[in-house]
C-alpha cells in the first residue's frame, strides 16, 4: 500500500509540474520571457541528479564497510539514474542557452565545469565494464565513486562561483529570486524537485529488483 501511495504521488506531482510548467503564470522578464519555464526542468533535474549521486556515494561507503554486493548494486544503479538525469539537465540547459544566449554551449566556466564533472561519471561507467570479477569491480568502482563525488561537487558548486559566469547567481549575476519576486514559481519548482526525484527513485528501484533477479538466476545456474 505504501508503495502505491508514493508512486501515485509521483504521478500527481509530475502531472501538476508539466501542466503548470507549460500553462501556469510566470514572471515576465527581458531576454528570459517564456523560457523561464525551463527552470522547472533544467535546474530541478540537476537537483535530483545530485540527490541520486549522494545516495550512490552512501552505498559505495556501505559496500566498502560490508562487502555486500547488493550495496554495490544499489550504488551503481543510482549512478546510472543520476547520469541519465544529468544528460537531460545538460540538454535542457543547452536548449535554454540557444534561445537566451544565442549559443547552446557558450564558453562559460560553469558549462565547462559541468561537462568535466559528467565525464568523471562516464569514466565510472567505463571503469565498471573493465572488470569481470564482481567483487573487484565493486571495490574499485566504490573507491572511485567517492573521489568522483568530491570532484563533481567542487566542479559544479565551488569553481564556477570563483569566476564570472553567464548563469544566474554566478559572477555577480542576480539569482532567480529576483525574477520570482512574487514567489509564483516556487510551488511548481519545489514540486518538480520532489516529483523528478521520486520518478528517479522509482526507476532505480525497478532496476535494482531486476539485478536481484539476475543474481538469483546466476546462482541457480
Amino acid at each position: 500500500m505504501k508503495n502505491k501511495l508514493w508512486k501515485a504521488l509521483t504521478v500527481l506531482l509530475l502531472i501538476y509540474v508539466l501542466t503548470a510548467g507549460l500553462y501556469g503564470e510566470v514572471p515576465r522578464q527581458p531576454i528570459l520571457n517564456e523560457t523561464v519555464r525551463n527552470l522547472y526542468y533544467h535546474v530541478t533535474m540537476w537537483f535530483s541528479m545530485v540527490i541520486f549521486l549522494l545516495i550512490s556515494l552512501i552505498y559505495s561507503i556501505k559496500y566498502l564497510n560490508s562487502g555486500k554486493i547488493e550495496h554495490d548494486d544499489i550504488s551503481s544503479e543510482f549512478v546510472n539514474t543520476g547520469v541519465i538525469f544529468g544528460i537531460v539537465g545538460f540538454t535542457t540547459g543547452a536548449i535554454w542557452g540557444l534561445v537566451t544566449w544565442g549559443d547552446p554551449l557558450p564558453k562559460d566556466p560553469k558549462i565547462l565545469s559541468v561537462a568535466i564533472a559528467m565525464l568523471a561519471y562516464f569514466a565510472y561507467l567505463v571503469l565498471r565494464g573493465a572488470f569481470e570479477d564482481e567483487q573487484r569491480r565493486a571495490r574499485i568502482s566504490s573507491i572511485y565513486n567517492i573521489f568522483a563525488f568530491v570532484i563533481f561537487n567542487v566542479l559544479i558548486w565551488i569553481l564556477p562561483r570563483m569566476t564570472d559566469s553567464l548563469h544566474p547567481g554566478n559572477g555577480g549575476n542576480p539569482g532567480f529570486k529576483i525574477y520570482d519576486s512574487d514567489n509564483i514559481m516556487k510551488p511548481v519548482f519545489y514540486s518538480a524537485i520532489v516529483g523528478w526525484t521520486l520518478l528517479g527513485l522509482w526507476i532505480t528501484t525497478l532496476r535494482i529488483r531486476l539485478k536481484k533477479l539476475n543474481h538469483l538466476i546466476d546462482d541457480r545456474n
